[in-house]
């Protein structure tokens, strides 16, 4: 049995950090203590560990996904813009995709640098408007992949995809899609080519769930983000799941997005959301896996 069977959320152990922030749905942590959230107001804020805050880039679209590079700068996938673009800790940007195969994007929803430093891109659909697939389950979203080759659609018929991630061996790509409530997964060959599309764990993780984000830890354990009852579910290696927290209400944690491990020990969590103006967070018992930014700090 793992530690992770017994543990939930106490509510009273939630802490908060930042403020004024506007649609942080997405958290970057370095190991030195620094976050970088995505922040609706600009592209992204800057939250030091002292607490002072700066915001970087001009209001423009709407940030969503956000991942580092390896030379400590970030990509970001804005949805509402349906672009990529690169930006600087200066502020600076460049867009660096804005169609596939000569057409629009769709709603580009999150961005992944892997060990490769590989960019993985998921668009949750090409709907318009794209609430109309939130609503509904329209298999139009699809993750594509840039590499030293070009870029090139490596999924798709896709229930609104949200976030991806690699395992710690590289061999699965993980799917949150959304309006299916569950994760899926996909081998992944050493060309970044996806095969084998699978469920893993419940499908969905209960009765009208929607899922967001997602996290490993280092047991391997995916801690899933799910917006209709703001819950955190840990789903196993073995795919049996555990509800660790619910705030139907939204008064601790309100739509919760995305789930990051940060701190020196990497057991510190913090929660992104579309609709709360600060961060939420607390301890693990478990560390989470390092990102592949995590020793550059």
């Amino acid at each position: 049995m793992s530690v992770i069977d017994n543990f939930t959320v106490d509510k009273n152990a939630v802490t908060y950090l930042g403020k004024g922030l506007s649609r942080p749905e997405c958290i970057i942590a370095e190991s030195n203590g620094h976050l970088w959230i995505a922040d609706n107001r600009g592209s992204l804020t800057h939250l030091a560990p002292d607490g002072t805050q700066r915001l970087l880039g001009p209001k423009e679209g709407t940030p969503n996904g956000v991942a580092m590079t390896s030379k400590g700068d970030f990509f970001v996938a804005d949805i509402e813009a349906r672009l990529v673009y690169r930006i600087d800790r200066e502020g600076n940007k460049e867009v660096v995709i804005r169609e596939l195969d000569g057409k629009p994007l769709g709603a580009v929803n999150f961005v992944y640098v892997d060990h490769m430093d590989r960019l993985w891109v998921t668009v949750s659909t090409s709907t318009e408007p794209r609430s109309a697939a939130l609503n509904s389950q329209i298999p139009d979203g699809y993750v594509f992949l840039a590499d030293e080759t070009g870029v090139r659609c490596v999924a798709d018929g896709i229930l609104f995809t949200n976030e991806v991630r690699l395992d710690e061996k590289c061999e699965y790509l993980y799917v949150a899609e959304t309006t299916g409530g569950g994760i899926t997964r996909y081998q992944v060959a050493a060309n970044g080519d996806l095969s084998n599309r699978e469920k893993f764990g419940p499908w969905p993780l209960f009765e009208g769930a929607k899922v967001d984000g997602f996290a490993f830890d280092q047991e391997g354990n995916l801690w899933v983000t799910e917006i209709t009852r703001n819950a955190l579910v840990v789903v196993k290696p073995d795919g049996q799941s555990h509800t660790i927290f619910e705030d139907p209400e939204g008064r601790c944690i309100d739509f919760p997005t995305s789930v990051t491990f940060g701190g020196e020990d990497l057991k510190t969590v913090y929660v992104g959301s579309l609709k709360m103006d600060k961060i939420a967070s607390f301890r693990s018992p478990i560390a989470g896996a390092p990102m592949v930014h995590w020793d550059k700090a």
